[in-house]
This record gives C-alpha cells, sequence and structure tokens, in this order.
C-alpha cells in the first residue's frame, strides 16, 4: 500500500539567499493535495523567493522543503521538475520567436499525464485562434495563458503561479480564475503568489501571509471575510 502523506508540499524554516542578501527567514507552510494555497503579502515580503527556492531556483537555501515525502532542498531544479513540480514565473518567458504552438511543445516531459494541446486549447480558446502567432503578437492576457498552458503539457501536477493577474484585464482575470477552478477539479495542486487578494479569494482553499521573509499568519477562504480588517493591514491596502 502506497504510503499516505499529510502534505504534497511541506516547508519547514526556510531560508533563502540571493548572494549576501537574506531574504526568508524560516519559512513554513504547507499545502495539501488538491488544494489551492495563496501566498499573499507586500511588494518585498518574500513571496517570489519562496516559489524559486521550492524549484531549487536559488542561490543558496536551508531548511526542509518535502514534496511527496520526499527531501528536496538538495536536488537541482531539473530534478526537482522530474518530481511533478511545475513554475510559471511572472515574467512569463515566451519566446517572441516562436509562434504559440512552438511555445506551448518547448518544454520537455517530466512526467507522465501531461494535458494534450486539445485540452489546452479547451481551457485557453484564444489559443486556438492566435495558433501560429509569434509570441510577441499576444496581448498581455493571451501571454499568461500561454505560459499556464506550456507547463499542463509537462505532465507537472503541482503549479507554481507567480501573479498570473498581474496587470490583466478584468474580463481576463475571470478567465484565468475559472481555468485554475477547472484545474484543481482535475487533481491539480496549486501554489499561487498573489497580490489581488479579492481574485485569491474566488480561486483558494486557504491564504498563508508573509511579511518580511516570513509567514505570519494562515487564513482559511471561509474565514477570509472576517479578517479582512487584519489583511488590510497586513497589505497595507
Amino acid at each position: 500500500m502506497a504510503e499516505a502523506f499529510k502534505s504534497l508540499l511541506e516547508v519547514k524554516d526556510l531560508n533563502a539567499w540571493y548572494g549576501e542578501s537574506h531574504i526568508l527567514h524560516g519559512v513554513d507552510f504547507e499545502v495539501n493535495d488538491g488544494e489551492v494555497v495563496t501566498l499573499l503579502g507586500r511588494n518585498g515580503a518574500g513571496k517570489t523567493t519562496t516559489l524559486k527556492s521550492v524549484m531549487g531556483m536559488v542561490e543558496r537555501r536551508e531548511g526542509s522543503i518535502r514534496f511527496k515525502g520526499s527531501e528536496t532542498t538538495k536536488l537541482t531544479s531539473n530534478r526537482i521538475a522530474g518530481f511533478g513540480l511545475a513554475i510559471c514565473p511572472e515574467e512569463r518567458g515566451i519566446f517572441s520567436s516562436l509562434n504559440v504552438e512552438e511555445n506551448l511543445l518547448l518544454p520537455p516531459e517530466v512526467a507522465p499525464g501531461g494535458l494534450s494541446l486539445e485540452r489546452i486549447y479547451e481551457l485557453f480558446p484564444n489559443l486556438k485562434e492566435r495558433l501560429k502567432s509569434q509570441g510577441t503578437k499576444l496581448s498581455g492576457g493571451e501571454q499568461q495563458m500561454l505560459a499556464i498552458g506550456r507547463i499542463l503539457r509537462t505532465g507537472a501536477k503541482m503549479l507554481l503561479l507567480d501573479e498570473p493577474t498581474e496587470g490583466l484585464a478584468p474580463v481576463i482575470v475571470q478567465q484565468i480564475g475559472r481555468t485554475l477552478t477547472k484545474l484543481k477539479a482535475e487533481g491539480f495542486t496549486i501554489l499561487l503568489v498573489e497580490q489581488n487578494f479579492r481574485f485569491a479569494a474566488t480561486v483558494a482553499d486557504r491564504h498563508y501571509v508573509m511579511e518580511n521573509g516570513r509567514v505570519v499568519d494562515m487564513i482559511p477562504n471561509t474565514q477570509l471575510e472576517a479578517s479582512m480588517g487584519k489583511l488590510h493591514e497586513y497589505l497595507g491596502v
């Protein structure tokens, strides 16, 4: 019988550095299988560094990061990806010289079970309409859809999304929200960095609040309305 894991992702006492800069100071949180969890916080709180640390994309990290029960802190990014993790960075990383289809086919498969191109086009009909368009010809919203679609093809079952709604029109934000809800229903687990907690409230199960490189609070989505006062204080909104 397969071992049961309390959490899909479990982070304990995580410290991270860029050069001499000590960014994360003992971060603790966990994400259960099938959850959508957000990291909320002001700019500079350490949210993006936390995602990059989980993927092994920082110069130095200490502490414990366990995925599916396996310690990954000492592993390289490509080894971590092989466990079924994928990151969609804030800058999206679309290759401007490639068209939509070529961008989607670029990343290697890391695990079986990735979504087919047909399924990705069902989730993001805009991409099917722009199939042969170069990356530079896409709108910001279409680029974000392409960046998410690209990692869905890899077979990763846990998605790390960094500010997926940043700078997008409200109608596109709603579309991305609906897509994340569908992905959760299909068994994906999502760790989401978001500044827009109103959007986060529409998709997430729980919210971790970060300040100064630490997790300072955890708010279940069911308690978000009752926690608005302290959330406004945390986020300065």
